[in-house]
């Protein structure tokens, strides 16, 4: 399923594009929890909603517009988490680091994903047993595929990956207990995949996310060995639900690893 997938972040990120190069204030709304969607955000989820349906259709489809909508399907072990556009922030800022992110969910954990973005024309994929790979993209057509995995870590000089929008004072707390190299930020989901690709250590996230940003690019980085690890150091699970302190689908706080332990 993991080409299906592939095919399927590439036609939404087809459907985004095009918005992007014309988007003005009008193309941005506020949802009710305060964050940013636009023309984009909707359209993208609207291809992938279809071609899933066409792909698997008796596998329920968890995608973050919808949610924010009020429709939210029964999940039983098997489900899509899907985030049309990861990284909203980063498209309104025109800066290119934003992603189609599309995973495939079983017994908690996610299998399969695929990472697009299509702004800099770069595609990550893995899964369960599959291994991790990457491939440029240009005008649509996906380049040759390179395998992918996480870089061994001595655990001295470590470079540190922490989000662009959303640095928050114990991330950066976080970060200071570890000897650190070299910070860089980057946007979306793409923290996960320079993770897989070896191209940066860790990742830490002490600060809100769903479980839509985190399936696609957790998969992946799992699929590369690495891993997404809670502040217990236990990995990050998927489909949860009824918790009683926090909404569905929320996640803890984590840390994001290649071949490094950050506790």
């Amino acid at each position: 399923m993991l080409d299906e997938l592939v095919a399927i972040a590439l036609k939404a990120g087809a459907a985004i594009m095009p918005i992007y190069e014309r988007l003005d204030a009008s193309a941005v709304a506020t949802k009710g929890d305060g964050s940013p969607v636009t023309e984009a955000d909707e359209a993208a989820e609207a291809v992938i909603l279809a071609e899933l349906a066409l792909l698997a259709p008796d596998i329920p489809v968890v995608a973050e517009e919808s949610v924010a909508a009020g429709r939210c399907p029964a999940t039983a072990d098997r489900f899509f988490l899907v985030d049309p556009l990861d990284g909203t922030k980063e498209f309104i800022s025109r800066n290119g680091e934003f992603t189609v992110n599309i995973a495939l969910i079983e017994d908690g954990r996610p299998i399969l994903g695929v990472v697009y973005a299509p702004a800099i024309g770069a595609i990550y994929a893995g899964g369960e047993g599959q291994g991790a790979k990457a491939a440029t993209v240009e005008n649509g057509v996906i380049g040759a595929w390179r395998p992918i995995s996480v870089r061994a870590c001595t655990g001295k000089g470590i470079s540190v990956l922490a989000s662009r929008s959303h640095l928050t004072d114990e991330t950066k707390a976080f970060i200071e207990k570890h000897s650190v190299a070299d910070f860089v930020s980057a946007g979306s989901s793409l923290k996960f995949c320079k993770l897989a690709a070896g191209e940066a250590d860790l990742y830490p996230r002490l600060g809100r996310t769903m479980e839509w940003d985190t399936a696609a690019g957790d998969a992946i980085l799992r699929a590369a060995d690495g891993a997404v690890l809670t502040m217990d150091g236990k990995p990050l699970q998927y489909g949860k639900r009824n918790q009683t302190d926090d909404t569905d689908f929320a996640n803890p706080w984590f840390a994001a690893t290649g071949d490094y332990y950050p506790f």
